[in-house]
């Protein structure tokens, strides 16, 4: 019952609705005096024929007719009669046949729907609500960073600019509310003042009103807010905003950190006080077709190794893990320790006489990641070539090929044949995926590096031939995810985090080589902080203290295996 009145209520407040209701009861009372003018003519008529019927009769005899149900109990048996009947028969079929539905349904049941649809669109959030994240901003980005908020238990909304795009939301079972971006009242309703974080995915004028408005609200609250151009990072701190990240430059220098043309092996993943977490391809080093016992590199440099990727999955690694030019490591150590696998690495592989194509870095694609990764290369002082179908966007750099990247004739005027590596950066995944094929075709050996617009075809761009997909949707939300958990989470790629946890109290004394962390688990401590410091790399035979502190890394569902084993030990 409040349901519907709370419809009623919101169906009554819109002021075409009330006149579309006023035109409908004006409509029922002109056809009232229709049924009652044949009524009243029905009673004279039957006079003339020297009949005579009740008043109930006439009505009923005028409904009959006109709703051209016609029982034929009731007729006249004169001429004039008879054509009084043709005329409520044809009126009949006018306005009960034609115009009463169509304005039954426009007047009333369409804006009804619509009242019960927009009902539905919350624009409001509980007065209790509070360190929640708002996400302004509708997109595939967006609804990834919802759905990996939900995944590690912090509350968000969704706001939308409209009431179709909300109920969308809703469908696919995210949390959305409906608002206008640069009203002071909808970041009110959205308890702004009490949320966490605010997040701006619009464009740059946008995000700019978004986050002047939100700061009219709350002056305190952190405003995140992505920036496409470099001359809108300024105007967008003077709005206000406390972090602004501009996500393709981001993307595109994660891109090239990971080629494999520079002197550096390993490309720094994450950081977490002194701890490091590097990964490094395994492709035309010394290492391939080695196991991890035979590689020697904890002995040789201290680095360990607590993960291998495989075109895309992430696997805890032991001892007899075979390595392939596949293969991805992803390794945890201080900064000294990196430094000492990246020259280990060199120095193995130049023993070995390995080495690899010495051409410029193919780049398949002139735009915003395109170009960042560009920058990123120069500053390395590694060459490359960028084809771009764009003859403007071509010329902003002297090393472009302009053209298709799908023509032969151009990747090869581009160096296909001696690139080392191949970065695929436009922001089409159907492009990339075809890109992807072509270029694996043409060099089995090559590395590629794709980027991904949408999660869902991260598999599928490897499954095509891709070495490492950089997704754009899951940078945006680790981003986010790291801001938002400052020191307890860290994010590296999708799936894969480092997390603090207290030492369990049935753990503490015993050696972490005995713990069976890793094999209950999947998940590996690469460090401890005790009293005396962080403690990278711990010597797996020396007692845990309780109190102290672990940092382990795995993937989310390693990590949820750890807290469901030894997660109650912290509130016990």
């Amino acid at each position: 019952m409040k349901f519907v009145t709370s419809q009623l209520a919101y169906f009554l407040q819109n002021r075409s609705t009330r006149r579309n209701v006023q035109f409908l009861f004006k409509f029922l009372l002109l056809l009232l005096f229709v049924v009652t003018l044949y009524s009243v003519l029905f009673h004279y008529l039957m006079t003339f024929e020297e009949r005579e019927f009740t008043w109930l009769t006439g009505f009923y005899w005028t409904l009959t007719v006109m709703s051209t149900l016609g029982f034929g109990d009731i007729t006249f048996t004169s001429d004039i009669g008879r054509v009084f009947s043709i005329v409520v028969l044809l009126s009949g079929i006018i306005f009960l046949l034609v115009m009463l539905p169509f304005t039954f349904i426009q007047f009333f049941y369409a804006p009804w729907l619509e009242a019960q649809q927009r009902s539905r669109a919350p624009r409001e959030l509980d007065p209790e609500t509070r360190d929640h994240v708002i996400i302004v901003g509708t997109d595939a980005t967006a609804q990834h960073l919802a759905e990996k908020l939900s995944r590690y238990g912090h509350d968000h909304v969704i706001l939308c600019p409209d009431v179709a795009t909300t109920l969308a939301l809703h469908d696919l079972s995210l949390t959305a509310a409906v608002g206008d971006y640069d009203d002071p009242e909808t970041f009110k309703r959205m308890r702004v003042g009490q949320a966490a974080m605010v997040v701006a995915l619009e464009d740059d004028v946008r995000n700019t009103n978004i986050t002047f408005t939100v700061r009219e609200v709350s002056p305190a609250v952190p405003v995140v807010c992505g920036a496409d151009k470099d001359e809108a990072l300024d105007i967008l701190a003077l709005a206000g905003s406390t972090h602004v990240l501009q996500f393709t430059k981001l993307l595109g220098h994660s891109l090239a950190r990971r080629s494999l043309a520079g002197a550096k092996r390993s490309s720094v993943a994450g950081q977490f006080e002194s701890l490091i977490v590097a990964e490094a391809p395994v492709m035309r080093t010394s290492l391939v077709g080695r196991s991890l016992r035979d590689s020697g590199l904890r002995e040789a440099v201290g680095v360990n190794v607590v993960g291998v990727w495989e075109r895309g999955r992430f696997r805890t690694p032991n001892p007899d893990t075979p390595l392939s030019p596949s293969t991805v490591l992803v390794l945890a150590g201080t900064e000294e320790q990196i430094a000492a696998f990246d020259a280990f690495v060199s120095q193995e592989t130049a023993a070995t006489g390995g080495h690899g194509p010495v051409g410029p870095v193919l780049i398949l694609g002139g735009g915003r990641v395109g170009m960042a990764a560009a920058e990123q290369l120069r500053e390395q002082g590694i060459h490359y070539c960028i084809v771009e179908k764009n003859p403007k966007v071509a010329l902003s750099d002297a090393n472009t090929v302009t053209g298709s990247a799908a023509d032969l004739d151009v990747l090869e005027q581009a160096g296909i044949r001696e690139a080392p590596s191949v970065f695929i950066t436009t922001h089409d995944d159907d492009m990339n995926i075809y890109l992807t094929i072509y270029c694996r075709k043409l060099r089995p050996d090559v590395q590629i590096i794709t980027r991904a617009t949408l999660d869902r075809n991260i598999g599928i761009l490897h499954t095509a031939g891709a070495d490492l997909v950089m997704s754009y949707a899951s940078l945006v939300a680790n981003t986010v995810i790291n801001l938002l958990s400052p020191g307890k989470v860290l994010m590296l790629t999708e799936g894969l985090n480092i997390f603090r946890a207290s030492v369990p109290k049935r753990l503490a004394g015993m050696p972490l080589l005995n713990s069976g962390i890793r094999d209950k688990t999947g998940c590996s401590v690469v460090a401890v902080h005790s009293k005396g410091g962080l403690e990278v790399n711990p010597d797996p035979s020396k007692p845990l203290q309780e109190g102290d502190e672990f940092f382990l890394i795995g993937d989310t569902k390693a990590e949820q295996c750890f807290l469901d084993r030894f997660g109650e030990q912290e509130n016990g």
